[in-house]
C-alpha cells in the first residue's frame, strides 16, 4: 500500500531528497567528526528508523547526550534491567559515565505510565531538556530504546570510545505495533549452531522489534534438543547434520539459557518439532517409532517428504506426548509448533488422524498450536495458528483452503516462502542459500501486504508475519547475518508499522541508513544494488 500523502504530517518528497543525500554518504554521522562544521550535522530526522513509526511530530532542537547524561528508571525491576541495557550500549562507546538512577531530571527518563500504549507500544519525546520514553508495559520500553539506537550516530554500536556528538532530534514519535506476532524462524537441524550464535541471532532480531524466534528443533537431518524420556533423540539423532558434520544439540539448561536470553530482549520462544514428517532423526534414534520396526540410517542431504511417524502404533502418542510434555514444561511462551508440512509419505488419512491426536496433546499441556499451513487440510484446533509459507504461483485451491479456516476461526501468520523467506538467494550469483521459490530481492521481500496477501483470508485472521531461515546452506553466524539481512528488517517493518507508511521509496532511504549500523555491529550483510547505501 502506498502512503496517503494526503493523511500524514510528514513531508515526504522533501525529507526523502534530504535522506537519500545523507545515505550517499554525503555527511555520516558519527564517523569521528573533530571540525565545527563535522559537528553541526543534523541529528538523525526521528522518521529514520526502521520499523517505521506509527507517529512522528518534528519539532524543537535536539537533546545531546554529554559526560553529565544521566538515565534515569523508575524503581520496578523490569525497568531498571532495560535501563542498563541501554548504558550497556552507550557507555562503550561514548566513554561517558551515564549512571542509572531512580531519580532525577533531565538526561535520559524511562518511565512507565498509563496510556494508549498497548503492550508493545511506547512514546518517545525528545528535547534540549532530555529524552523520555514512556510505556504503559516494560516491552514498550525496551522497544523504544531500539528507536533511540537508531536515532543515534551509527557508531554508538561500537565497543570502544568513539567521537560523537550523540544528539537526539527533538520532536515526539507515538509508536505501536500493527501486528502482535512478528517472528523470525532459526532452523538449527539442517545445521546446528550453539547457544551463543543463537543469542548473536536475538540481538540482530531485538533491534528491530521482532518479538517470537521460531526454533525448528527436529528434522531429519538432526533433533537438538535432549529430553529425558527419550534419550536417543539428542545423543544420537542429535549427532549429525547436512553434510555429515558432527551436529549438536541443546541440553535443557542450555535451552532455558536461550529462552531466558531471548525473554531479555522481549522475544518468546516458539519450539518446533516438525511432525509426522521431517522425521528421520528421530525414526533413526528408536526402530520402534517405524512401522516396519526398522531404524532407517542417520541422514546428511537436503531431499524432503520421504519420513513418517508411524501413525497407526500408539507408541508414536506415547512418543508425541512425550516430547511435548518435556518441552512445554521448558518453554514459557504460549505456543508450541508441531509442523506438518511436506508430510509426503502419509496418507491423507493417516495426516488427519494424526493431527486430529496430536493437537489435544499439546492444549493438553497448556499450548497453543502452531502449524505450517497444511494444518488447514485436516482440523484446526480451536485457537490453533497456520503459518503460510507458499508462494505467489501456489493454486487457487490450496490458498482457498487455508482461507476458508482463516474465515471458521484459524489465526494466520504469513510467511510466503517467495517474499520472506530468507534463505532464497537473492541473485543467481548469490552464492548461499536456495532458489526454489524464486530468487527474493530486497524490494520483493518487502513490497506486499500482509493484511491484504492471502485471497479470501480475513485482514483480522492475520495475526502477524514471520521469516524463516532454514539452514541448508548455512554454517555459522556470517551466513545467517548475510541472507538475514537487509531482508529481515522488511520483515520486521510488516510486521510493525502501520500499513499508510508502506513505500519503497522511502524505505530504501531508511533501510540504506541502517548499512553503517551493520557495519558498526560486525554484521554480514548482502549490500543490494536496490539500496542506495552509503560509502563505506
Amino acid at each position: 500500500m502506498r502512503r496517503n500523502h494526503g493523511t500524514t504530517p510528514r513531508t515526504p518528497r522533501i525529507l526523502g531528497s534530504l535522506l537519500l543525500l545523507a545515505a550517499a554518504g554525503v555527511s555520516t554521522l558519527g564517523a569521528a567528526p573533530a571540525s565545527p562544521a563535522a559537528r553541526a550535522v543534523a541529528p538523525t530526522p526521528l522518521d529514520r528508523v526502521v520499523p517505521a513509526p506509527a507517529s512522528v511530530e518534528h519539532g524543537g532542537a535536539p537533546y545531546r547526550i554529554t559526560r553529565a547524561t544521566g538515565v534515569h528508571v523508575d524503581d520496578v525491576a523490569d525497568v531498571r534491567r532495560i535501563g542498563a541495557y541501554l548504558t550497556g550500549i552507550l557507555r562503550p562507546s561514548t566513554g561517558y559515565p551515564l549512571p542509572l538512577t531512580d531519580h532525577g531530571t533531565g538526561g535520559i527518563r524511562l518511565r512507565l505510565a498509563k496510556g494508549d500504549f498497548g503492550a508493545e507500544g511506547y512514546r518517545l519525546h525528545s528535547d534540549p531538556g532530555g529524552v523520555t520514553i514512556t510505556a504503559s508495559a516494560p516491552a514498550g520500553l525496551f522497544h523504544g530504546v531500539q528507536t533511540l539506537r537508531q536515532l543515534l550516530p551509527a557508531a554508538v554500536e561500537k565497543k570502544t570510545v568513539q567521537a560523537g556528538p550523540w544528539q537526539i532530534a527533538g520532536g515526539t514519535v507515538e509508536d505501536r505495533p500493527r501486528y502482535a506476532y512478528r517472528g523470525a524462524m532459526l532452523d538449527v537441524s539442517r545445521h546446528f549452531f550453539t547457544v551463543a550464535q543463537v543469542e548473536r541471532y536475538i540481538d540482530q532480531l531485538a533491534l528491530y522489534k521482532i518479538n517470537e524466534l521460531h526454533l525448528h528443533l527436529s528434522d531429519d537431518q538432526g533433533w537438538r534438543i535432549a529430553l529425558d524420556s527419550w534419550p536417543r533423540l539428542a545423543s544420537y539423532g542429535g549427532s549429525t547434520e547436512v553434510g555429515g558434520g558432527k551436529g549438536g544439540y541443546y541440553t535443557k539448561a542450555q535451552y532455558r539459557q536461550i529462552v531466558s536470553y531471548a525473554a531479555s530482549r522481549y522475544l518468546e520462544v516458539v519450539p518446533e518439532i516438525d511432525m509426522p514428517g521431517h522425521t528421520n532423526a528421530a525414526l533413526a534414534s528408536y526402530a520402534e517409532l517405524n512401522c516396519n520396526g526398522v531404524a532407517p540410517p542417520l541422514y546428511t542431504g537436503t531431499d524432503v517428504g520421504f519420513s513418517s511417524l508411524c501413525v497407526p502404533k500408539d507408541v508414536t502418542y506415547t512418543f508425541v506426548d512425550d516430547v511435548v510434555r518435556e518441552l512445554a514444561a521448558l518453554t514459557p511462551g504460549r505456543y508450541l509448533h508441531i509442523g506438518g508440512d511436506e508430510a509426503h509419505s502419509t496418507s491423507h488419512t493417516d495426516y488427519v488422524t494424526f493431527m486430529d491426536r496430536v493437537q489435544p496433546i499439546v492444549a493438553q499441556y497448556g499450548k497453543t498450536v502452531i502449524g505450517w499451513h497444511q494444518l488447514t487440510g485436516a482440523h484446526p484446533a480451536a485457537g490453533a495458528l497456520a503459518q503460510y509459507w507458499g508462494l505467489d504461483s501456489t493454486s487457487a485451491a490450496e490458498k482457498a483452503q487455508v482461507a476458508r479456516a482463516a474465515q471458521n476461526g484459524t489465526g494466520l501468520i504469513l510467511s510466503p516462502a517467495d517474499r520472506i523467506y530468507l534463505d532464497m538467494k537473492y541473485t543467481k550469483d548469490t552464492k548461499l542459500g536456495l532458489d526454489w521459490a524464486g530468487l527474493v530481492e530486497v524490494e520483493r521481500s518487502y513490497d506486499w501486504d500482509p493484511g491484504a496477501y492471502l485471497p479470501g483470508a480475513p485482514a483480522s485472521a492475520v495475526r502477524g508475519v514471520e521469516a524463516p531461515l532454514w539452514s541448508e546452506t548455512l554454517k555459522n553466524s556470517a551466513d545467517i547475518e548475510y541472507m538475514a539481512f537487509p531482508r529481515l528488517a522488511g520483515a520486521a517493518e510488516l510486521g510493525w508499522s502501520p500499513a499508510a507508511t508502506h513505500d519503497w521509496n522511502a524505505y530504501k532511504v531508511r533501510l540504506a541508513a541502517q548499512g553503517p549500523r551493520w557495519d558498526a555491529l560486525g554484521i554480514s550483510y548482502y549490500r543490494s544494488p536496490q539500496v542506495p547505501w552509503p560509502a563505506r
